[in-house]
């Protein structure tokens, strides 16, 4: 809540007149507590849950023929009952896990000193702290995910992620309860490090999600703006690592590729690739080069 009564205190504090956006911010939550400011973060997953991956679902599901030539895995074709199975997975895991850790992890939004006041950040402050939310759960995420590849953590927690093999954009945050809660860490790690409004906090948390949809979106399209973003991985470079599924020792990283690349978890990938590029110069056909990349898969992984 901000501390001030009318938009003419709140401008002498600013020392300045407010901004269009201030004007509005202050308007909006002048009465709002700052708890309830941050519950928002319920709504607006619950939205992008919802609304991000449904595009490209009801392509998928209508119009098949138009979107199977970007299709990673033509072959694998889901049926509506097994989209809407997935989504209600994902809202059961919602309501009894991610929106009750919302409302009891306010306490430590305030402590790392996330904040509601005026003045609103610049774009450029806004950019800069996003990029090391985008690094730092980068890092933390590539050797939890790897953690995960391990025997125990495969089996008694990982392999609910990777009942698709050829994800959908729904089955992003479709996993075990105990990973959401895992994955969870890395993603409060830098806003807690370079703590700021919760503008930014609440771009970061829908950045992040539709991200991961993207990703798990089964599809590489050629106009997708993440294509320009250095170091991406994108729908392409995650989809190889679920089609492999638990014994994949490749591509754990989240968002970019320099983990894998330095820490030399991509070679698997990157042979594929070679092996890909190798039969279209031989003019091998499509279903030729479906079978044979299964093998190559579970062999060079």
């Amino acid at each position: 809540m901000l501390p001030y009564a009318t938009a003419a205190e709140a401008e002498a504090a600013l020392g300045r007149a407010m901004t269009p956006a201030e004007a509005l911010w202050f308007r909006y939550t002048a009465g709002v507590s700052d708890y309830h400011l941050y519950c928002l973060n319920i709504l607006f997953l619950f939205v992008v849950f919802t609304l991000a991956p449904l595009p490209v679902a009801l392509l998928e599901l209508r119009a098949p023929a138009a979107v199977s030539p970007y299709k990673l895995q033509p072959r694998v074709r889901l049926s509506r009952a097994e989209f809407v199975r997935c989504y209600k997975d994902v809202l059961r895991v919602f309501f009894l896990v991610i929106g009750p850790l919302q409302l009891v992890s306010y306490p430590a939004v305030k402590m790392v000193g996330i904040h509601t006041q005026l003045p609103l950040p610049s774009l450029g402050e806004m950019a800069a702290q996003l990029l090391v939310y985008f690094l730092v759960e980068d890092y933390l995420n590539y050797w939890i995910h790897r953690l995960l590849h391990g025997e125990w953590g495969y089996q008694k927690i990982h392999r609910v992620h990777h009942e698709f093999t050829a994800p959908i954009g729904f089955a992003a945050p479709y996993a075990h309860w105990a990973e959401v809660l895992i994955l969870g860490i890395p993603s409060f790690v830098g806003p807690a490090i370079a703590p700021g409004h919760m503008i930014t906090f609440w771009l970061w948390i829908v950045l992040r999600q539709v991200e991961a949809i993207e990703t798990h979106s089964g599809f590489d399209f050629p106009f997708t703006p993440t294509k320009y973003i250095p170091f991406y991985g994108g729908a392409e470079y995650h989809d190889y690592h679920h089609y492999v599924g638990g014994q994949s020792q490749s591509n754990f990283a989240s968002v970019f590729t320099y983990c894998d690349y330095l820490y030399g978890t991509d070679r698997g990938y990157r042979f594929h690739k070679a092996y890909l590029a190798k039969l279209k110069d031989l003019g091998q056909n499509d279903g030729e080069k479906g079978d044979d990349n299964g093998l190559s898969y579970a062999k060079l992984d």
